[in-house]
């Protein structure tokens, strides 16, 4: 909230996003759902966690967009937006820095990676090192979602493979040759592990057995059991760190 309220009153003017073409300052954003800097109370942003949020896939979503807006998410708490993740670094590094000064507290921060394009490793360690949201007292854990029937539906993949391919050829890439993505390289050194995140409560087929088509053949709209992500993501995680200990590179933990 403080951050919010300092940024319309310093930044107002900038322009923070598109909207069916049209480029919107922050104050014209706020315009649009009808309010002034002085509207906003903690309350109102509603993004809290309580009881209820963590059993509840959808309401644990809802809590990111404040105000229920995901026009404020956008421009707030993403790292590929119009303005490149630039507010969303400064919360990061205001956050950083009162855990600095309290000296003994630590935080590991999410960032996701959605495995639907193979720049998307670059384009986020482009993000952590141009912003500098290096401190000593985070480190990172990359969460991936669960969204291959979606990206199918969209037309953006054609098969499970794919989605392996952009998670992890870049890591091995950067594994093999650190020269092949430098800003990769660095940022991977504070990052500790990967975590699998969607909606634990929708029913699926657990069916997993020799039947079951290998990535490239799985082209079907939807989505693979939760067992066959886990599955292909530690096969290909163990490979990996298994070269990067070779590297004498800091490996990553699996922790879904």
């Amino acid at each position: 909230l403080r951050f919010i309220k300092k940024t319309i009153k310093n930044h107002a003017d900038e322009v923070v996003t598109v909207a069916k073409g049209e480029k919107m300052t922050l104050r014209e954003v706020f315009q649009s759902m009808n309010l002034g800097p002085y509207d906003l109370t903690v309350d109102m942003l509603d993004v809290h966690a309580d009881r209820n949020t963590f059993h509840r896939f959808d309401k644990f979503n809802a809590k990111y967009n404040p105000i229920g807006e995901s026009r404020l998410r956008e421009v707030f708490l993403k790292t590929d937006n119009y303005l490149e993740g630039k507010y969303f670094a400064r919360i990061i590094k205001e956050v950083a820095f009162d855990l600095e000064e309290s000296k003994y507290q630590n935080a590991e921060l999410r960032l996701s990676i959605y495995g639907k394009s193979p720049d998307e490793w670059d384009k986020l360690a482009q993000w952590a090192i141009i912003h500098n949201v290096y401190s000593d007292n985070v480190r990172w854990l990359i969460q991936i979602p669960r969204l291959f029937d979606i990206f199918k539906s969209n037309k953006l993949i054609s098969n499970f493979q794919e989605i392996l391919n952009n998670i992890f050829l870049p890591l091995f890439e950067v594994t093999n040759n650190p020269h092949s993505h430098p800003e990769l390289h660095m940022f991977l050194q504070y990052v500790v592990g990967l975590d699998s995140v969607d909606d634990e409560s929708k029913p699926e087929n657990p069916l997993f057995d020799k039947d079951v088509p290998p990535p490239e053949q799985w082209n079907e709209d939807e989505n693979p059991p939760y067992a066959y992500y886990q599955y292909y993501t530690f096969a290909n995680l163990a490979v990996l760190n298994h070269f990067r200990r070779e590297q004498g590179l800091n490996t990553f933990v699996l922790r879904p």
